[in-house]
């Protein structure tokens, strides 16, 4: 039998220097659309930390962490929005179920 939900984590790491207004314009954005279909627990913003390695010649990146709860759907689209979105420049969603 299928999972009706699942609980979530997603973190993601946009580019410092889109600046605050942006960087938090892009937090909400995510947060509605996992809200169209799911229910936000927390959101965590670690703020600007030291990559481990530099992405696209960044050595610094805007840390988030959300999690939430939804359907199995959800994440494949999220996912395909965090790919296609200026800025992001690293994702990753984990199943805590599991």
């Amino acid at each position: 039998m299928a999972k009706v939900n699942a609980n979530y984590e997603v973190v993601y790491i946009m580019d410092p220097a889109l600046g605050e207004e942006a960087i938090a314009a892009m937090i909400e954005k995510f947060k509605t659309l996992v809200e169209t279909q799911g229910t936000v627990a927390a959101i965590d913003d670690w703020g600007k930390r030291r990559l481990a390695y530099p992405i696209n010649d960044l050595n610094e990146g805007h840390y988030v962490l959300m999690t939430f709860t939804a359907a199995p759907e959800l994440p494949a689209e999220l996912d395909r929005v965090l790919k296609i979105t200026e800025g992001v420049m690293r994702s990753m969603i984990i199943c805590k179920d599991e």
